[in-house]
């Protein structure tokens, strides 16, 4: 008599960060602290890719499904540098928001094709208001930068209604191409939006966002304190040790400094909330990441 074979119970969905690199990703934490909180069962992992595979180690992430080996499905991932840009030509749907930005750092896996999507601009928007209880409607706001994060941040910031934002970057042209592609969002909100040289972006700003790779790189501040108006926010989009001399230079000029942890979970947060239907609480979740890093305030 043949023995009835046994079923194999389902295995949980499986999400990843892919980067190059990736070893520092603070997501697998901040994700499988979401799925305790909402009660959602999955894993969550770091990939990294090599620069001329991204495409591929997406697929191969897709492939390596396995219920034997106890690897379930792969329903999505998050992308990080330096590959936003290369995701949206892969996907099936591109949300509106990623279309603008013409970059995403999220892709959901659906049975007729990926979508693509970009959570970093209602990230950081969502923790200035709530987290840093910052009100952005009316400000001067200077965006320094003009690659894959500030085209990913500044469509949802053009939607809280500044009264101006700057893009300034090393690069005119570069800056020019941004702010022409959200002209029109600009001119429906009312927000007067234009390019500067990073010399010469204006003064007396109530809003500072660096999103420029100067951070990353270690390099100086990339602007004048005449930047910085009084009382002014200045946030890096970069985290711990990286975003710390900007946040001292900005404490050194009177201003107010906040690093990026905050819109990493909030963004994390969107794209947990893509995948899975459920939007988590993240202020629980950013305090015990404050903690593991013991990073800035």
């Amino acid at each position: 008599m043949n023995p009835v074979p046994t079923p194999t119970a389902p295995q949980p969905d499986r999400y990843a960060v892919i980067g190059h690199p990736v070893a520092h990703s603070q997501s697998p934490f901040i994700h499988e602290a979401f799925a305790r909180q909402t009660g959602q069962t999955l894993t969550y992992g770091r990939i990294e890719s090599p620069l001329d595979r991204f495409e591929a180690t997406v697929r191969d992430f897709i492939a390596s499904a396995d219920p034997a080996a106890g690897l379930g499905p792969a329903r999505g991932c998050n992308i990080t540098l330096p590959f936003k840009f290369q995701v949206i030509p892969l996907a099936a749907q591109v949300t509106p928001r990623a279309q603008l930005a013409r970059a995403a750092n999220t892709l959901r896996f659906d049975a007729n094709g990926w979508l693509a999507d970009n959570t970093d601009g209602v990230g950081l928007v969502r923790d200035l208001q709530h987290g840093a209880g910052l009100a952005l409607s009316g400000q001067r706001v200077l965006l320094i930068g003009a690659g894959g994060a500030a085209a990913g941040v500044l469509g949802p910031l053009l939607e809280t209604r500044p009264a101006e934002v700057v893009v300034a970057n090393r690069t005119v042209a570069k800056a020019d191409s941004l702010v022409q592609r959200h002209a029109l969002l600009a001119q429906r909100c009312g927000v007067l939006v234009r390019s500067a040289e990073l010399a010469a972006p204006g003064r007396a700003f109530e809003v500072v966002i660096n999103s420029s790779a100067s951070s990353l790189g270690g390099g100086p501040v990339p602007v004048s304190p005449e930047v910085l108006g009084p009382h002014a926010f200045a946030v890096d989009l970069m985290y711990g040790a990286a975003a710390r001399p900007f946040l001292d230079w900005a404490t050194q000029h009177g201003a107010r400094g906040r690093d990026g942890l905050g819109m990493l979970v909030e963004q994390a947060a969107e794209s947990f909330h893509v995948w899975r239907g459920v939007l988590p609480r993240t202020a629980p979740v950013l305090a015990a990441l404050r903690d593991r890093l013991a990073g800035p305030p």
